[in-house]
């Protein structure tokens, strides 16, 4: 995939858990007010939100889109589906001033469910496609021929290259101590990742959240829409909207020491 820098953003190099990742970052217009970062999919990279940049920097947000490791330009020998990929986010945020928005697709969905779970400069989070455990969308994806026993043998090889597990790979648990926004989205007919995997993180988040179905969207679809993207940009204003209003209400108001 075309991977052009887009006008307005410089080429980076950021220091994930391990590996280095290459990305943009670009600079908001005018009155800034935090931070998009946008992770891409299973065998995509960056490229792919290259032509979104302009739509948020000129909304006062920074951007920032990076290859994920094991993906593009970035380092990694194995895709661990969020496992290390959420500590990659984690240092890069280190360099982003907040507060952040998460917007990811399918793998990028759940690498960033996952880190917001413990990221309280998450402000909130948007997606698509998201699987709610790797182990489950794991079997739903596994030819028919596949024995129980050649199945756990795969995870058995997946996890000593990666060096995980599968079972900690679990956006569904994430959402249990996700207390910010969530916009999920998910594709109506998407049938490599059925839309139930969104479902069951919905019932699962214990803050704000909305799942929007796209009609007629099978997987990897469901942002392809221009509706769609309108409906997030609104989603993202108020998120940033009302966090801008704690953090100066924070301001004005201290807590004073020793006040309960």
């Amino acid at each position: 995939m075309d991977q052009a820098r887009p006008i307005g953003c410089t080429d980076v190099t950021f220091a994930g858990a391990d590996v280095a990742l290459r990305g943009w970052q670009c600079s908001g217009s005018g009155e800034k007010r935090g931070a998009l970062v946008f992770l891409h999919g299973v065998a995509d990279n960056r490229g792919g939100m290259g032509a979104l940049a302009l739509r948020f920097t000129g909304r006062g947000l920074d951007v920032v889109a990076y290859d994920s490791r094991a993906h593009g330009e970035s380092g990694g020998d194995a895709c661990t589906y969020g496992y290390w990929e959420k500590a990659d986010l984690r240092k890069v945020l280190d360099s982003v001033p907040g507060p952040v928005v998460l917007l990811g697709g399918s793998l990028g969905a759940a690498v960033a469910l996952q880190e917001a779970a413990d990221d309280n400069r998450v402000v909130g989070v948007v997606a698509a496609e998201v699987f709610s455990d790797l182990r489950t969308v794991a079997r739903e994806r596994a030819p028919w021929f596949l024995s129980e026993g050649m199945i756990r043998k795969a995870f058995a090889i997946a996890e000593e290259r990666g060096r995980f597990r599968v079972d900690s790979v679990s956006p569904v648990d994430a959402a249990r101590g996700i207390h910010v926004p969530v916009l999920l989205i998910h594709g109506a007919h998407d049938v490599d990742t059925p839309a139930d995997h969104s479902r069951r993180v919905l019932a699962a988040l214990a803050g704000p959240k909305e799942l929007l179905l796209v009609e007629g969207a099978g997987h990897n679809q469901s942002l392809g829409g221009e509706r769609v993207w309108q409906r997030i940009e609104r989603w993202i204003d108020d998120v940033m909207a009302a966090a801008t209003s704690r953090r100066t209400n924070t301001a004005l108001h201290p807590t004073a020491v020793g006040e309960r």
